[in-house]
């Protein structure tokens, strides 16, 4: 893809496109959104191939946190909009778009590890972490609407990232 490869592309949007699309309307909350978001991230992930570095982490992951990065872009963009939050997003209406390839079973897999894993979080650092990446909120915005320090959230995102880090490992 690096090197301009269209057939290398298309795979990689027919792999990937089935896992970030639901992440992205999760955070964005509205489909038409969140086709332009992925449409964006694809962009720009066909644009920067280049710069991935597997050292730093999988192509997985590089292209959530992208998604997720443009996401919470567009959240915020609509908020300073309208002076509004968003109503969350129910997760059953959260589905791929029609016609995309990729393994739904590992997508479905992965998904399963990820709720197993923030099961295993105690509810204080759930909480920050499923407003921190699925609601969009920044640490200020979560400690607001927590009426909590803004130390104390910053120290459950880190302490629910590094036990998130252990029990995805094991």
């Amino acid at each position: 893809m690096a090197a301009g490869d269209r057939d290398a592309f298309a795979r990689f949007y027919d792999r990937y496109a089935p896992l970030v699309f639901p992440f992205v309307l999760r955070i964005v909350g509205d489909r038409s959104d969140a086709a332009d978001v992925l449409q964006d991230v694809f962009w720009e992930a066909w644009r920067d191939a280049g710069a991935y570095d597997a050292t730093r982490g999988t192509p997985e992951a590089w292209l959530v946190m992208r998604a997720r990065t443009r996401a919470i872009d567009r959240v915020r963009r609509g908020r300073r909009r309208a002076q509004t939050f968003l109503a969350p997003v129910d997760e059953a209406t959260a589905e791929a778009p029609p016609a995309l390839g990729g393994d739904a079973a590992q997508h479905a897999e992965d998904r399963q590890v990820v709720a197993a894993a923030l099961s295993r979080l105690p509810e204080s650092q759930r909480v920050v972490i499923e407003l921190a990446y699925y609601a969009g909120l920044t640490q200020t915005e979560i400690a607001e609407r927590l009426e909590q320090p803004l130390g104390t959230v910053k120290t459950r995102i880190r302490l629910a990232l590094a036990r998130l880090r252990e029990v995805v490992a094991t």
